[in-house]
């Protein structure tokens, strides 16, 4: 293990310029640059999909090695890829390995590898959110084709996909769980509208997607025909437990620059923010544990399953917590920002990024989703307390 960990630590050497912070310490074309230049450099050694087998663009590394790649990545503040590629890699190229025919693995992977297939999201929609059973979307055959109309919500990054991996009706006298279908549907197509929604940074890194009689060819099904929801499971287990490996690299990241600046402003004998620090980097701790222990299964040869809701149930009420905290060592100058934001839709800003007023309020602002996106806190509640505790189930309400 000391020889691949010394492998990739050449590797992040001969990528980074002289005096290298971290990604968070450019900006502009500089950043934009880099992210495309280190894809394609972790890509051509099959490290942008590095569990994958090699013939489908992956690298076949042990799940030993794939915990030494993150480690050496995040503490050299390297992003993994492209932000869809958490879509397209973490998300639903894992779930096909589980799921898919082999002759699906075989056209999509590797051209998801290289970035020609580029992935977004279609679960959520405006009346189902938390309540994902409840979608309406339909998907009706046609031949050799299945027809889709409806809505999708929330998607990030759809307005730079190619693709959308979409969870549709395909039998609507089915009950809610049942009768539904993961389709691989291409984007770039008449009967696809896609509207970017401005969020409260500001952005527009989330979309509405309107489906008006698109279509896609009758054999992109992950999985079986109305048997989807069993594959979206597993999907959102990859969605919220991928996460576990990096995520408290970065937090530990952020918070020891959360400590300087409460150095730089004079508060670091303030007893109040003091414990407030403290608490936080319990959590941060805390978190480090998840992600240990998420390790030793990866290792094992377990998927992350049901405890992956108990890491992102805490990840996001911690980043809710500590990033009001940084708002409030800022005071009044938090009211004016100033400098770089954050680029990233979600978690952390960038290892190295500057301790801009901009840079925190953007991601207090993040948050805030972070608490809804991939599963809301209520809901993660209920997966803990169902599936790993043994609770009763909470109670439906009675009309």
């Amino acid at each position: 293990m000391g020889s691949f960990r010394e492998q990739v630590r050449e590797f992040v050497a001969d990528l980074v310029p002289p005096g290298w912070r971290g990604i968070g310490g450019l900006e502009g074309d500089a950043y934009a640059e880099f992210r495309t230049r280190a894809r394609a450099a972790l890509a051509e050694r099959g490290w942008v999909a590095p569990a994958w087998p090699v013939e489908y663009g992956g690298a076949g590394l042990s799940p030993a090695e794939l915990v030494v790649l993150v480690e050496e990545l995040s503490t050299a503040g390297i992003p993994f890829g492209s932000d869809n590629d958490a879509f397209g890699i973490g998300m639903l190229g894992n779930t096909m390995l589980r799921w898919a025919k082999p002759e699906l693995r075989q056209r999509f992977l590797p051209r998801i590898a290289t970035g020609e297939y580029v992935f977004a999201q279609g679960f959520s929609e405006p009346g189902a959110g938390s309540d994902l059973a409840s979608l309406a979307l339909r998907a009706e055959s046609d031949g050799d084709r299945w027809r889709l109309n409806g809505q999708k919500l929330w998607s990030s990054g759809a307005h730079l996909a190619n693709w959308m991996f979409v969870l549709a009706r395909t039998n609507r006298e089915a009950a809610p769980h049942k009768g539904i279908s993961m389709l691989l549907v291409p984007l770039d197509q008449p009967g696809v509208e896609i509207r970017p929604i401005r969020n409260i940074t500001g952005g527009t890194d989330f979309n509405e997607v309107f489906f008006t009689d698109a279509t896609t060819d009758r054999e992109l099904v992950v999985g079986e025909v109305d048997h989807g929801w069993a594959v979206a499971m597993t999907l959102l287990g990859f969605e919220r437990g991928e996460t576990a490996l990096h995520a408290p690299i970065r937090f530990r990241a952020e918070l020891d620059r959360l400590v300087e600046l409460v150095r730089e402003r004079g508060l670091d004998t303030d007893p109040d923010v003091r414990r407030r620090v403290a608490w936080c980097h319990v959590q941060v701790e805390q978190l480090r544990c998840h992600g240990v222990r998420t390790a030793a299964q990866l290792i094992a040869g377990e998927e992350p399953g049901p405890r992956a809701a108990a890491f992102k149930l805490l990840w996001s009420e911690y980043h809710r917590v500590v990033t009001e905290l940084a708002l409030d060592v800022l005071g009044l100058d938090a009211l004016t920002p100033s400098g770089r934001p954050s680029p990233n839709w979600y978690h952390t800003d960038d290892p190295g990024a500057p301790n801009s007023t901009a840079s925190w309020t953007s991601v207090y602002l993040n948050s805030r989703a972070g608490t809804i996106y991939a599963g809301s806190s209520q809901i993660q509640r209920g997966i803990v307390g169902d599936l790993l505790l043994g609770l009763p189930k909470e109670p439906k309400p009675v009309h």
